[in-house]
């Protein structure tokens, strides 16, 4: 993929890079499609384990919406597939981590929020914007449950931004990082990620997110419906069978 969305493969690594640097990496319409088609590259790719997703250059990550383009449309409510939310308009099965080396603000602090995981370069900074542009973010109903609700409440009513430093306290963020380490220690995560068991890997996933989407006992019941096939797979007998010869497992995937 070129033009405002690349898509690259890195020993097993899927890189989708948002490059409109000459609008801080704002989300215009070929963006968007750019995004949707990256996403659904990946979803194919079998050489691709897990998706990173970074803005070109190092003043944003994505600075959200094109406020120029909704002017010009008089954007109203945005159709449920205006861009990519992955897990609600586009599922995605494998892990996804954000890169973020920028500003995330609005629709860019959508994108990271809706990736598994993520890295921040030290002067990275995230906002919930919306509220200083009179627009809307109803994609934002998870933040409570990814940070304290009194930390979502104070992003959501004020659109003020939070550095990396901060978002990594309050849990929004798994590691802060020089700039000039942000691809690196992007890359050495997604391969760890990718160097274990692929079915457990998924599994693992579908897992992290059962307390969000059901009762305690409902999730526990439907965590063993997602993990007993992995338990009954070969990679199952690999692991201990590989760990007892002093050897490196050999996934099968199977």
């Amino acid at each position: 993929m070129t033009g405002p969305v690349r898509y690259e493969v890195v020993r097993g690594v899927a890189w989708m890079t948002i490059d409109r640097r000459e609008a801080r990496n704002a989300l215009g319409k070929d963006v968007r499609e750019g995004l949707f088609a990256g996403v659904r590259r990946f979803n194919d790719d079998d050489t691709a384990k897990v998706l990173v997703l970074t803005g070109a250059g190092d003043d944003a990550f994505c600075a959200g919406g094109d406020l120029k383009e909704m002017a010009d449309t008089a954007l109203t409510v945005p159709p449920p597939d205006f861009l990519p939310q992955l897990g609600r308009n586009v599922e995605v099965v494998k892990p996804t981590i954000a890169a973020v080396n920028g500003v995330a603000y609005a629709g860019g602090f959508l994108l990271a929020q809706q990736c598994d995981l993520v890295v921040a370069a030290e002067h990275a900074r995230f906002a919930v914007s919306e509220v200083k542009v009179g627009r809307g973010s109803p994609w934002a109903a998870p933040l409570s449950w990814l940070v304290p609700p009194r930390i979502a409440m104070e992003l959501l009513l004020t659109g003020d931004p939070i550095t990396a430093q901060r978002a990594y306290e309050v849990g929004l963020v798994n590691a802060v990082v020089p700039a000039a380490q942000l691809r690196e220690h992007a890359q050495e995560l997604a391969e760890r990620i990718a160097a274990n068991a692929p079915l457990s890997v998924l599994a693992a996933k579908q897992t992290g997110y059962l307390s969000a989407r059901f009762p305690r006992e409902r999730a526990y019941a439907r965590a063993e419906e997602i993990w007993e096939p992995v338990y009954l797979s070969a990679d199952a007998q690999e692991g201990p069978a590989a760990f007892r010869e002093k050897r490196s497992p050999v996934w099968k995937g199977c």
